[in-house]
């Protein structure tokens, strides 16, 4: 099945038959877990395929979605009291992330009502209907980890070539300079390549990236997933290669040089003109590489030895921290101008706010932490997401010919 008008077909048509067949008000039901069962076996011979999965996902959602609107969650919903005591603890761990929080869209006035789809009937739900949700929404986590680690394990050995420019075989000492199928890099002593030079070879390993970005992109346009979640995919695929790119930066001093930080900063405007092209769909994920911009320009930044250090933390690298300034600034040299690093003075006052800081924090690391975990709640997209009118959505011809099925064509709240 595929979409109708933007929405997901089999997400509405399993969500009208629920309804239609009043299954979310059954005490006892074998038929969510054929359900889970039939989707979890799609998604697990499909790990590798992004179509398939962001198709899984945009359909997972919406029904996630339907019933987020449609079950109510105050009352008896979880049945009677002797079911309440026994699975009321494992309802609540899964559940944490399903409540409203007061700003949510997805609640009505007094936290309890959820908004409605139109023309949909509120239901009375019983406990096998919201562990049906719990288990969508570990369902939506468990495909959104998928993605996010199918386009981690392709980017990833791409980024440790993003830090560090093509040099010339056999230039000189540090001399950095492009290299372009074994031709020659220019006229003359070997020099750091420029932007213009260093095409060819950001297009290798940037664009690698890049287009491991654009094809999933389109795939979830294609599949419809909510903008709210695609843009917290990126968010965070962002976070990931900023600290891949900044820790490897920082554990390699070959690469602490002024034509390696002219060398990402330039690959890094690629990424941003991309992000620019996008932004619907990307918000605010230039923010998520802060660091490595802001190391790249204490890289690039000429007449370091006339920066103080309030102009270095408060105004030219405000993120980082005493110890990534420290590591960046002794490890820095010139391979292109031979110029110096920060001065002495500066140096020696970051080495005192470091021994400080080691009487009070306990953890002196330089390095970022890849956050894997998930930083949104199903009320967060639920939220964003425009009404449903499932009146509109036809479902296939093989169900419309079906008579168990007709009612399928009849007016959304009539059965």
């Amino acid at each position: 099945m595929a979409f109708s008008g933007g929405t997901p077909i089999l997400a509405c048509v399993a969500f009208r038959s629920l309804l239609h067949w009043r299954v979310f008000e059954l005490e006892r039901t074998g038929l969510f877990d054929r359900i889970m069962g039939n989707m979890s076996a799609a998604v697990e011979v499909a790990t590798d395929d992004n179509a398939k999965l962001t198709y899984w996902l945009s359909n997972t959602f919406t029904l996630l979605h339907l019933l987020q609107r449609t079950l109510k969650t105050s009352g008896g919903g979880l049945g009677s009291a002797r079911r309440r005591s026994a699975g009321v603890g494992i309802f609540e761990r899964f559940n944490s992330r399903l409540r409203s929080s007061p700003a949510s869209n997805s609640a009505g006035k007094d936290g309890g009502e959820p908004v409605g789809i139109p023309g949909v009937r509120q239901v009375d739900a019983k406990y096998p209907a919201f562990l049906f949700k719990q288990q969508l929404t570990a369902f939506v986590e468990k495909i959104y980890g998928f993605l996010r680690d199918n386009v981690k394990r392709e980017i990833t050995p791409q980024l440790g070539s993003c830090i560090q420019a093509p040099r010339l075989r056999g230039g000189s000492g540090g001399d950095a300079s492009s290299r372009r199928g074994g031709h020659g890099g220019g006229h003359g002593a070997p020099r750091s390549p420029t932007a213009n030079q260093l095409g060819p070879q950001l297009g290798t390993h940037w664009r690698t990236i890049l287009d491991c970005l654009d094809d999933l992109l389109a795939v979830m346009k294609a599949n419809h997933v909510p903008t709210f979640l695609v843009r917290k995919f990126f968010t965070q695929i962002f976070c990931f290669i900023n600290v891949q790119l900044f820790n490897a930066l920082l554990l390699r001093r070959e690469c602490c040089s002024f034509s390696n930080g002219e060398y990402i900063k330039t690959g890094l405007a690629e990424l941003e003109n991309w992000l620019i092209e996008s932004k619907d769909h990307t918000g605010n994920a230039w923010e998520e590489l802060r660091y490595i911009r802001q190391a790249v320009q204490l890289l690039v930044i000429h007449q370091k030895p006339k920066k103080t250090l309030n102009e270095i933390t408060l105004e030219l690298c405000p993120v980082l921290s005493i110890q990534q300034l420290y590591r960046i600034s002794t490890m820095y040299w010139d391979d292109k101008y031979g110029t110096e690093t920060v001065s002495q003075e500066v140096l020696v006052a970051m080495k005192e706010l470091m021994m400080k800081d080691q009487n009070t924090n306990m953890s002196n690391s330089f390095l970022l932490d890849d956050d894997s975990s998930i930083h949104f709640t199903i009320d967060d997209i639920s939220g964003t997401m425009s009404s449903i009118d499932l009146s509109v959505v036809e479902p296939p011809e093989a169900m419309r010919e079906n008579p168990a099925f007709r009612f399928l064509m009849d007016a959304v709240g009539s059965e």
